[in-house]
């Protein structure tokens, strides 16, 4: 599949993965509406927002910073690779 390099298409594309985040927790929170199910939406999107970070820029930055990764699937593969 081809890289994605027109700039409109690239907001469209967040702007959808965002608007897939808030139905997905707006659906959760109204099939069990409370505080704990509030909070534990709040730590799920603070934890994978967190993990996203550490996967992209802190191995790019201060770990490897000779390696680019493309994806989820190329930071796994550089953990196993890092592993063996």
């Amino acid at each position: 599949m081809k890289d994605l390099t027109d700039a409109r298409w690239i907001k469209v594309k967040g702007f959808l993965f965002l608007l897939i985040g808030i139905i997905a927790a707006v659906l959760l929170f109204c099939d069990e509406p409370g505080w704990k199910t509030a909070a534990l939406l709040a730590l799920v999107i603070w934890g994978f927002c967190r993990f996203y970070y550490f996967a992209f820029y802190v191995i790019e930055k201060y770990v490897d910073p000779g390696y680019k990764f493309s994806g989820l699937l190329s930071f796994v593969k550089y953990l196993l690779q890092r592993w063996r």
